[in-house]
């Protein structure tokens, strides 16, 4: 069974078939949000510290973490920036972090000062950004994203992003990363747009997971751009991509609809075993209300996070489409 281990300093995380859904906290990320990148730039870390409690507090089981506040001239400020972020939000949660940048030096400084075993977050099928990128990936011993896309960008044929997410992990494999620690991104077209787009993750899920044997991720709010009320299209697509073979998204963890839909498909999917998470949750539910999530553990901020107060979006062009 494969089996992606995720890690901070104090808790271990395993993405698998057999797992329940992996939720990628979104919200530490500029790309987008004007106001975020300003204070990050100014540095102001009010948001990225309520964003990254509030995450925590809603039941995201990793935290994606974003410093790409400008693109010019992102490697001179990216590397930085990422890096006080990242112990930022270290001091805050004890959750798993997800590296997310498509600048090679801030990737590697973020790296530096990780705790535990983050996700690197990502790398496409580029010539360039695997000769740039996997060897990192190598010597930290992290999994990584992979990005169906490649030097001719991103393809409507399902079939070519299979192929490019295989060449991935092949190359992987030559760098002597295991197909466990390849996440794949099979790259969530807009349903609005694309009217086959839900059909052809799914099919494209199954493919992954049967013939690559690898776990697998997304942008899941992609799947609702241009659409209204998207938070509907999105919890009812979250357990279908579930049964499909999905094993993480990269998502608002505070809309509790879709969070719902995630904890009742772990029960469903019967990775919730007992439903012990969805008794946690709902024991004292009301209609019309929202249950609170079940306690997560979270540090207080100490000398970092005081002396954070004071003081581009990464390689994922398909994913700028935040719900």
């Amino acid at each position: 069974m494969t089996r992606t281990i995720v890690a901070s300093a104090t808790r271990e995380i395993v993405i698998g078939f057999d797992q329940p859904f992996c939720v990628i906290g979104e919200r530490i990320n500029p790309t987008g949000r004007k106001k975020l990148a300003a204070e990050m730039v100014a540095g102001n870390f009010e948001t990225v510290i309520k964003d990254a409690l509030e995450q925590a507090a809603a039941g995201a089981t990793m935290l994606d973490v974003n410093a790409g506040v400008t693109a010019v001239d992102p490697n001179a400020t990216e590397p930085a920036l990422l890096v006080q972020t990242m112990e930022i939000v270290q001091g805050l949660v004890d959750l798993p972090l997800s590296i997310d940048s498509s600048v090679t030096a801030a990737i590697e400084a973020a790296l530096k000062v990780a705790k535990g075993r983050p996700l690197v977050n990502s790398v496409t099928g580029e010539e360039e950004k695997l000769e740039a990128i996997l060897p990192l990936v190598k010597k930290y011993n992290v999994p990584v994203v992979a990005i169906s896309n490649d030097e001719t960008g991103i393809s409507m044929d399902p079939d070519v992003r299979f192929a490019v997410a295989k060449k991935i992990v092949e190359r992987c494999a030559d760098f002597g990363i295991p197909a466990h620690d390849v996440v794949v991104d099979p790259l969530v077209m807009p349903i609005g747009a694309l009217g086959d787009a839900g059909r052809q993750v799914f099919a494209l899920l199954r493919r992954l997971r049967e013939e690559l044997k690898v776990n697998t991720t997304c942008g899941l709010s992609n799947i609702s751009f241009g659409l209204p009320h998207r938070h509907g299209i999105n919890a009812s697509f979250i357990p279908m991509v579930i049964g499909a073979g999905m094993t993480s998204a990269i998502m608002n963890p505070c809309r509790p609809q879709e969070m719902e839909a995630v904890r009742g498909a772990n029960v469903l999917a019967g990775t919730d075993e007992n439903c012990t998470t969805w008794i946690k949750t709902y024991k004292d539910y009301k209609p019309g209300e929202h249950a609170a999530p079940a306690p997560v553990a979270v540090n207080t901020p100490g000398a970092e996070g005081s002396a954070a107060g004071g003081r581009r979006r990464g390689g994922r062009e398909a994913r700028t489409n935040r719900g």
